[in-house]
């Protein structure tokens, strides 16, 4: 199915649910992100080992060598006088996301990614890495067996074939949480949330819902920031917990969002289209290379054999078809149609919508990723 059949889909949809548009609500907790409530970002250095020959070559990355050396010499054994060669280590740098109030002890994810040269880490095992965080404190600490998803497939003649990344992959459950991050939530007097999609209207209807429920409760201090103060004498937790679950309906500003590189195309539903006409047509110039062998006459002297290369160039322009035409006001299933009844492509759409954008014909914002 193609892009405009599927937008079609899409629309059609879209209309077919209009009378309960009005009621299409979302809850709290899902618009919104909660303050010191989020994740923190971990990352450490370390070695992985045990790979079958993948890992990285000593001469080519002289800090998995320092890190082989120092790590044996902790273990007692003194190798600073030898000549490692080996090739199943490979030094990597290991990421996590803690999660918010993690205690000491829970188990966590952990990702891994080459460093130097290495081909492959799949199969190796991590030796034990601390997590540190923004502050240089040690949050967690990783160790275990590191899995790609890649297969990799070779041949005595030196083909390969490779699918997925393997020099990056993931340990599940791999790193230990040993220090909590101290926030006392419950002990705040107030808590402000962070609409995702900064708006003013749905700030303030944000607002206006956990009014009704509490009184006096919540105050939209910005398009962003809703505060919640909860009544005196109950716990923050407690109140925060009956209000995350109020529905509320969020309102969207008119956004087009194109995707040039894979020619994707996302319109919302509040994008309005002025009156205006459109005519798409296409020019096709088709260059045709025919090289020709030309031979030298027969006794002729110094004459040699030469490649003539013939071109046939040739330049074919579509007829445009008939104008449409879109009324003021036009709602996105109007404009969706349209374009569909042009029988245009996905690019020829994109260009189409930055067309009426360029006329002031387009209600909406164009961003182009």
């Amino acid at each position: 199915m193609n892009l405009a059949r599927l937008l079609s889909a899409l629309v059609l949809a879209a209309t077919a649910c209009l009378p309960q548009a009005a009621t299409a609500k979302s809850r709290i907790k899902d618009i919104v992100a909660f303050e010191g409530v989020r994740e923190n970002q971990l990352i450490g250095y370390g070695i992985v080992v045990g790979l079958n020959g993948t890992g990285d070559a000593l001469r080519n990355a002289p800090f998995t060598k320092q890190s082989l050396e120092a790590m044996l010499e902790r273990l007692g054994v003194n190798v600073r006088e030898t000549n490692l060669n080996t090739k199943n280590v490979a030094a990597v740098m290991v990421t996590a996301k803690l999660p918010p109030f993690s205690a000491p002890g829970a188990q966590i994810d952990a990702q891994v990614s080459a460093l130097g040269d290495a081909k492959s880490l799949l199969g190796g095992t991590l030796l034990v890495t601390p997590l540190l965080g923004a502050d240089g404190q040690a949050y967690a600490v990783a160790q275990g067996t590191v899995q790609t998803g890649s297969v990799s497939a070779g041949g005595a003649s030196g083909s390969t074939v490779l699918k997925g990344v393997p020099t990056a992959g993931r340990i599940a459950g791999g790193a230990t949480v040993e220090r909590e991050i101290r926030f006392q939530l419950a002990q705040l007097d107030q808590l402000r949330m962070t609409l995702r999609n900064p708006d003013f209207t749905t700030a303030r209807r944000v607002a206006d819902v956990i009014n009704t429920n509490h009184p006096g409760s919540a105050v939209a201090e910005n398009p962003t920031i809703v505060s919640v103060r909860p009544p005196a004498g109950e716990n923050l937790v407690a109140f925060m917990a009956q209000i995350e679950n109020l529905a509320v309906e969020p309102d969207n500003a008119a956004k087009v969002v194109i995707d040039e590189v894979a020619g994707v195309i996302v319109m919302g539903d509040a994008v309005r289209v002025s009156t205006v006409a459109i005519q798409q047509g296409n020019l096709t110039i088709t260059v045709r290379e025919s090289p020709a062998v030309s031979q030298p006459g027969p006794f002729s002297r110094g004459g040699q054999t030469a490649v003539v290369p013939q071109s046939d160039v040739s330049v074919e322009e579509e007829k445009g078809k008939q104008f449409l035409t879109v009324k003021s006001g036009a709602s996105l299933s109007t404009l969706v149609a349209g374009l569909n009844a042009l029988g245009v492509t996905p690019r020829d759409m994109i260009s189409i919508l930055q067309t009426i954008k360029a006329a002031g014909a387009l209600q909406a914002e164009i961003e182009v990723m």
